[in-house]
């Protein structure tokens, strides 16, 4: 579909019926370019001559057999960042620290596949085999010591190639002073293995240099419509959640309070609030967390609960109840990225 003026400047109903393939957009001069930079910087500080190559594609991911980085065509422009906040509830990688924390990890992944490091056996000791099945779902332990502690949900438990990458990409961060911070850790095992085998690496040509850019944007013929139907089926989530007994504990159904405010449109003045300070504390996307709310919110509907306490204590009554809810969906199975 084309319009007479540019696309940047169409309406959000008029930019989802946008073709991805036809958004006019690059990474030279965005936002992720000084990002990229400082990446090859860091690897470079640490005599590490190989630098992934990057493109733009539908999402996150290094591809296997290819030592490059495909990164969201969304963090190439503004007006799209603002899209995917507005369906997404968050931007992935939208600020400094979450682009290079995601580009950091995205490099490990590159340079374990232009190295070939998983064939290496002391890794199949220390993170298991590349090989092993990718799981749909994976079930953290929050405290285990055995991974580090780099992307939210505990994401180095996914698969021994996350373990790996999340490794690699805690070793790189500046000033990361990983030997203090995991000090007594098994997970500082895995930290030695990569000091040592990037020294050896350090300086030498990768035996993969293919330059592949796997599912690019001129190949993404999807609208962005169809893009974020996709996108948001893949958070929700399938979970026989009981929240009566909760929701009567902090709210009140007795008919006495009949003037008081509903707690459903209590819980939505404070959806937002509520919602950023849960996926910050358990690493959980929004959207997911979002799902969780609008549950409780129907459910104080039905039951027809009033707010009967002060705010504050009802607000930190709430929190409680919807950090539970949302560990009980991260440990039935689930997966925030595949990156």
């Amino acid at each position: 579909m084309s319009y007479r003026f540019p696309w940047h400047r169409l309406s959000d109903e008029q930019l989802l019926d946008t073709r991805i393939c036809d958004l006019t957009i690059k990474i030279r001069r965005s936002f992720l370019e000084p990002h990229i930079k400082r990446l090859y910087d860091e690897l470079n500080t640490r005599g590490i001559r190989f630098k992934p190559h990057v493109w733009l594609s539908e999402e996150w991911f290094s591809p296997d057999g290819v030592p490059g980085i495909a990164i969201p065509f969304y963090l190439a422009h503004p007006r799209l960042m603002q899209l995917e906040r507005k369906q997404m509830l968050e931007v992935e990688g939208g600020t400094d620290t979450e682009c290079l924390r995601i580009l950091r990890h995205e490099a490990g992944h590159a340079l374990d596949t232009a190295f070939r490091i998983h064939f290496k056996r002391r890794y199949r000791e220390l993170f298991g085999s590349f090989a092993q099945p990718y799981p749909d779902f994976y079930k953290p332990k929050p405290k285990s010591r055995k991974y580090v502690l780099h992307l939210p949900a505990w994401y180095a438990q996914a698969h021994p190639a996350e373990d790996f990458a999340e490794t690699f990409a805690v070793w790189l961060t500046p000033r990361s002073l990983w030997r203090r911070r995991y000090k007594g850790w098994p997970a500082l095992q895995k930290l030695e293995y990569i000091d040592g085998l990037m020294k050896e690496i350090a300086g030498t040509k990768p035996r993969n240099r293919t330059r592949t850019k796997v599912e690019p944007l001129s190949a993404l013929k999807l609208t962005l419509r169809e893009h974020y139907r996709r996108k948001r089926e893949r958070y929700d989530f399938q979970y026989p959640a009981v929240y009566d007994r909760d929701l009567s504990r902090i709210f009140s159904d007795d008919p006495s309070h009949k003037s008081r405010p509903s707690a459903a449109s209590f819980l939505r003045t404070i959806r937002r609030d509520v919602r950023q300070i849960v996926a910050d504390g358990t690493g959980v996307h929004q959207y997911t967390i979002d799902h969780v709310l609008e549950n409780m919110i129907d459910r104080c509907k039905e039951l027809r609960l009033r707010v009967a306490t002060p705010g504050r204590e009802a607000r930190r009554r709430v929190m409680i109840v919807l950090t539970v809810q949302v560990m009980n969906v991260l440990h039935s199975g689930y997966h925030r990225i595949a990156v």
